[in-house]
């Protein structure tokens, strides 16, 4: 439920932070989430809510964070206020608040202060130089230098910590990276300014080119940053979700425990408005609100005994949980450490530019000494040399070049995860964007089974039970969700073999479920029963396929099912390249035989016997209602109910691969006209500073656009 109206938005009120009178900040204190909540008026509605609560003694909301801070009294927990707040319209539910605290950007205020540290320096040393170029005389150039070095050399010497920090930890491992000419040229262009400053001889100084190119280099890494920022981390969001407290239900009453010490089989009590702090059966029928975790806008509706995962927020009415796993095991959890390994990772062309960058820093050290040398040969003037060889160190440096592709990937990799789309392989984005192909698995991939049971006695119904439940086979999970509630048989000796059925020992006598011609069947015994199964295609299925092949990608259908069937659904969805009756390895076989004729292919599935081909393919996604193997053989989640995400995801990633080529050909552009204006001494250390970090800057811009 929203708020339909607030009148105080009227007048957008700025960040507030309210508090009854006396709230006692020392207590322990529970978060809600308000992210509806816009103004001065939605806080006095939320306030007043809470006010007519015993169970909460203090309450202050902070309009900026949109939560608000409650002091329970004892043996309370925020239930009631969940549920009080949710009747009057103000959508909350509680969270963790300390695992947003990396949400405070402490690198990025930094690197802020720093930069703001360099330019407050740099302009005033600019207005300064003025007079110097202005022709001032003799004895008030000197008093200038003097004033600039006092106002550079402290500015220098707290904003360019991160490149000689960063320059100095390389050179005592024994290498070099792209800030040890960074902090060279900065060194170089402030020792010498220090130098003409004691001398009293020079005409001029270099004190604001060391600022500058401190600034926009500062300037050129925030925006690096802000680049990673838009994408979030989204583990830090997946876990933020995660409740720090549950109401646990025993047998003497209610209890608040740590989400940490919940077992499998505890009982939770869940207030409408709540997120299931770990996944659980639900007791009851219930709605609930999976956007969070798979982006669906639509509450889906559970029946008792249905799967709740954490993360996921009640609605409507309270819930008790059956927890199935631990926090640390939950759904909410995995996805967690699958987002930290996309983000984090790299791919080949990350590669290229590690490798410019590391070839980089020999390359430029020579090119100034070599300068240098010429200069100072030819002139005489060690001056000039000097500043050739300073100017050449600045304006060559690699920022666009290191810039180019992790600003991509962050952003990118951030937008899909939005989208629905988890990539967790390192070299995912890069391989999506060569795709030609794409090859779906039919069953619970494409389809969404049903069982369709005829009659059967209480022994038939208890062995086909234990069975199914012994399988991962979408077939198997549907007839076991068709049979629930019965009880069943004990069997021994259980094996499945992917792609053709499970099998067992009933009382020392061989039973099975097995693949038919048209659908599974139970073997008994005496007799074979067959178990007739209807399949309807995922939504919006059909248009994903129309999409596909507009977009000039081929798409084919893999499955183990018979042809009639196959052929069916195939012309339902307008495939019209069908491989039916496969078996798992000849999956493998066909993905790797497309491979041979130059086609790049995507795997999309779900089952055990997609694993093998999952792993084959040249990229690969599964459903998020796939198998634990097939979305670790994956390199990507799909988190929505509905395939729709795939073509969007192929354009985004062939759209990363386009900015990340223009960003490299940027840079690369850049540095071919720059060297040889460096060299020849057309660029002072004040231009050379400006030049580099706009090149810097605009490929940032570059991989920010829509």
């Amino acid at each position: 439920m929203t708020v339909a109206a607030c009148p105080g938005c009227i007048a957008l009120a700025p960040s507030v932070d309210t508090a009854r009178k006396g709230v006692p900040d020392t207590e322990a204190a529970v978060y809600l989430a308000l992210p509806q909540i816009r103004c001065a008026a939605c806080i006095a509605g939320v306030e007043g809510v809470l006010a007519k609560l015993p169970s909460v003694k203090a309450a202050r909301v902070n309009l900026s964070a949109k939560r608000v801070r409650l002091v329970l009294a004892p043996g309370c927990d925020a239930s009631t206020a969940l549920q009080a707040l949710n009747d009057a319209g103000f959508d909350a539910h509680e969270l963790d608040a300390t695992a947003l605290r990396p949400a405070n950007d402490d690198a990025g205020r930094r690197l802020l202060a720093r930069a703001a540290v360099a330019g407050f320096a740099m302009m005033n040393v600019m207005a300064i130089s003025v007079a110097v170029w202005s022709g001032a005389g003799d004895v008030t150039r000197v008093m200038f230098h003097w004033v600039s070095a006092a106002i550079a050399l402290p500015a220098l010497a707290f904003s360019a910590v991160p490149f000689f920090a960063s320059a100095w930890g390389a050179l005592r491992a024994g290498r070099v990276n792209m800030d040890v000419p960074i902090a060279l040229a900065i060194l170089l262009a402030a020792a010498t300014s220090l130098y003409e400053t004691f001398a009293a001889r020079g005409a001029h100084t270099w004190f604001d080119a060391a600022l500058s190119l401190t600034f926009f280099l500062l300037v050129g890494r925030y925006l690096e940053h802000r680049a990673r920022a838009t994408a979030r981390s989204a583990a830090a969001e997946l876990t933020a979700l995660e409740l720090p407290r549950a109401t646990r239900l025993t047998a003497t009453g209610r209890e608040t425990v740590d989400v940490a010490v919940l077992m499998p089989d505890d009982r939770i009590a869940l207030a409408a408005g709540a997120r299931a702090p770990v996944d659980g059966i639900a007791e009851t029928a219930a709605m609930v609100d999976r956007s969070a975790l798979t982006g669906e806008a639509d509450p889906v509706a559970l029946a008792a005994g249905d799967l709740v995962c954490a993360g996921e927020v009640i609605l409507g009415a309270p819930l008790t949980l059956r927890a199935t796993h631990r926090a640390e095991d939950s759904t909410l959890r995995r996805l967690a450490a699958l987002v930290e390994v996309a983000e984090t990772g790299k791919h080949r062309y990350s590669g290229i530019a590690d490798r410019a960058a590391r070839l980089y820093a020999p390359v430029v050290h020579g090119l100034a000494a070599v300068a240098f040398a010429v200069w100072w040969a030819l002139t005489g003037d060690l001056h000039h040399a000097i500043a050739v060889a300073t100017a050449t160190l600045i304006i060559t440096c690699p920022c666009a070049l290191a810039l180019a592709i992790p600003a991509v990937t962050a952003a990118m990799t951030g937008r899909l995860f939005r989208a629905g789309v988890l990539l967790k392989s390192p070299t995912a984005l890069e391989r999506l964007a060569d795709i030609d192909t794409v090859v779906f698995d039919k069953t619970g991939t494409l389809t969404e089974g049903v069982a369709v049971l005829p009659a059967l006695d209480p022994g038939a119904a208890s062995v086909a039970l234990s069975l199914a439940q012994a399988s991962h086979h979408p077939a198997s999970r549907a007839l076991a969700a068709s049979l629930a509630g019965r009880a069943p048989a004990e069997l021994r000796d259980v094996v499945e073999v992917a792609g053709k059925g499970v099998t067992a020992l009933w009382n020392a006598v061989p039973v099975g479920l097995v693949r038919g011609e048209d659908g599974p069947e139970l073997h008994l015994p005496d007799r074979c029963i067959p178990l007739p199964l209807t399949e309807t295609p995922r939504p919006g299925t059909a248009a994903l396929i129309a999409a596909l092949r507009a977009g000039g990608w081929q798409v084919a259908m893999i499955t183990g099912d018979t042809s009639a069937r196959a052929a069916a659904l195939a012309a339902k969805l307008g495939i019209d390249q069908i491989h039916a009756g496969v078996l798992p390895y000849e999956k493998v076989d066909l993905v790797r035989g497309m491979a041979e004729q130059g086609r790049r292919v995507l795997m999309v599935g779900d089952g055990l016997n997609d694993t093998a081909a999952l792993a084959a393919a040249h990229a690969s996604l599964a459903p998020g209602s796939a198998l634990d193997a097939a979305r670790v053989a994956s390199d990507g989640v799909i988190l929505g109910g509905t395939l729709g995400t795939i073509a969007p995801t192929l354009s985004l990633a062939r759209r990363a691969r386009s900015r990340i080529k223009q960003n490299l050909a940027l840079a690369v552009a850049y540095n071919c006209v720059a060297i040889p204006v460096a060299v020849m001494g057309f660029a002072t250390p004040l231009m050379a500073a400006t030049v580099m970090s706009s090149s810097s800057i605009l490929v940032v811009l570059n991989a920010l656009r829509r």
